[in-house]
């Protein structure tokens, strides 16, 4: 008896099976959605903040990656919506080019994103070098929490990563000596130990998320207490809806919007599918089919492009929240998406309560979890290189931007990655009136001169014969090297025999 997977059925057969679920199924993945949903609402608002949109926009953005991506196949368990990690390169480009134009930048990344799925490229992202990816997450991590400070203290958002550090000073002088940011200071600190606490409460309370308990019972200090903080201001969903105009569509072919469309896409596609990488760990439901993971998150991003509302990506904390609450069916993630929207239209009021130092501690959070010190840690003491690719992404995306720095880190992790698959070992054994020198490993023009520095210090006057048989790659550098050495050994009266690997001309 076989079992016809999720992934294996036709596209009809999946859409039914949404609207009449196995059975058995229906209770969990409602439940499941309700653990989602409440995890999802304040770190959509804490996103749009943090990437310097109106709030409504990261609303927007998680019901589309609920409802939409939800529906499309690619993945079971993972729930899309804005991440953390994209809000650097939003607040740049916002910043840049302007609101009317994160549209356009969305809806280019998005059709680039679908484009790059129908051409089978999805598995590619897998090829990245895990510490470049753990760097660049790692680099926007520190971005981040440096960003997320000054809310924290009653401060405006610096524009620069520059900025960010040369006002520490003044931020530290307002929050210590000021009621907003003393005030601002307590409740992230109250909402960080309560995050931290609720992991220790027992298991069936646990059912709420932690950053659910932490935000209300934040919040509900700052109305007690009157709190001179600032607040999130939420408008009309419909109203924040900026679709672009005909100006922005101009805007599409210009260099730096095209530059921009290419990083939000590239971002975006590997952090889901390393996201999916990382889910499909932690269940036995049908696991991601990446190429059509890419075609779903290219779809909902080009719908939240037409929206002007912010980028999504599959969401790891998200993800994972529906893992571990049971879901087994791709029901709990549409039906997230369908909280999230009747929640603003029915009670959008709510969220003008959220203080902004309370969403600041969210995200710092997020940051910290981004950074992944102890898998650093780990990787400075295991692997050297692999941690200098690492720590120089993430200082090269701190001192730049993210993609600067993430190219960096990726052109550093091949050239070390040819270096290392170009090992090569030379030994010589001396005889009387004979050398042997023996070759193993790869020879590659990269340790061309070591080769050749070993050759011409063969003592002149002897016969020698070059063993290569045990090279596993022999490049025309090399064997136009050893060539010519011999050529000229044997205009010396020397004889010279080459042994070449099976293969070589």
């Amino acid at each position: 008896m076989t079992t016809q997977l999720d992934s294996e059925k036709p596209a009809s057969s999946r859409f039914t099976e949404f609207f009449r679920p196995p059975k058995g199924t229906l209770g969990v993945d409602f439940a499941a959605s309700l653990v989602v949903f409440l995890v999802a609402l304040p770190l959509c608002v804490g996103v749009a903040v943090a990437s310097g949109v109106p709030a409504e926009l990261g609303i927007v953005t998680g019901i589309v990656g609920g409802i939409v991506v939800g529906l499309l196949p690619g993945s079971t368990m993972q729930v899309s919506g804005p991440a953390a990690g994209l809000t650097v390169v939003v607040a740049d480009a916002v910043d840049q080019h302007g609101l009317a134009t994160l549209g356009i930048i969305v809806l280019g990344a998005g059709l680039l994103q679908i484009l790059l799925g129908l051409s089978r490229l999805g598995t590619w992202f897998r090829a990245i070098s895990p510490s470049v990816v753990q760097g660049m997450l790692a680099g926007i991590g520190l971005v981040l929490i440096l960003g997320q400070i000054y809310p924290v203290g009653g401060l405006p958002q610096p524009d620069t990563t520059g900025e960010k550090f040369s006002g520490i000073p003044d931020l530290l002088v307002q929050t210590f000596t000021s009621a907003a940011g003393l005030s601002g200071l307590a409740l992230a600190a109250l909402t960080l130990a309560l995050m931290g606490a609720w992991k220790k409460a027992p298991a069936k309370w646990r059912v709420v998320p932690g950053a659910l308990v932490a935000v209300t019972a934040a919040s509900a200090v700052a109305a007690f207490t009157a709190a001179p903080v600032s607040k999130v201001e939420v408008g009309s969903l419909l109203a924040a809806i900026n679709p672009p105009s005909a100006g922005a569509w101009g805007d599409f072919f210009a260099p730096a919007v095209l530059g921009s469309i290419l990083t939000f896409a590239l971002i975006a596609s590997a952090e889901s599918l390393f996201s999916a990488a990382a889910v499909d760990r932690m269940h036995d439901r049908p696991k991601t089919q990446y190429n059509k993971e890419l075609v779903a998150q290219g779809a909902g991003n080009s719908v939240c492009g037409m929206l002007g509302a912010l980028p999504m990506t599959a969401v790891i904390v998200r993800s994972s929240a529906n893992v571990q609450a049971g879901a087994r069916t791709k029901a709990s993630r549409v039906l997230h998406g369908v909280w999230l929207l009747l929640f603003v239209i029915a009670l959008p009021g709510v969220l003008g309560f959220l203080p902004e130092a309370v969403l600041g501690a969210l995200l710092i959070q997020a940051g910290w979890k981004l950074l992944e010190l102890r898998n650093a840690v780990e990787l400075i003491k295991s692997n050297r290189g692999e941690a200098f690719v690492l720590i120089l992404t993430t200082t090269m995306i701190v001192a730049t931007d993210l993609l600067i720095g993430t190219l960096t880190g990726l052109a550093v992790a091949v050239v070390k990655t040819a270096i290392e698959m170009s090992r090569l070992s030379v030994a010589s054994e001396h005889e009387d009136e004979r050398v042997r020198v023996e070759l193993g490993g790869n020879a590659t023009f990269l340790r061309l001169p070591r080769l050749l520095d070993h050759l011409e210090n063969v003592p002149a006057g002897k016969d020698v014969h070059v063993d290569m048989t045990e090279v596993r790659h022999l490049d025309q550098a090399c064997h136009q090297a050893v060539e010519d050495w011999a050529a000229q050994q044997r205009r010396s009266d020397c004889n010279v025999e080459v042994a070449m690997p099976a293969g070589s001309r």
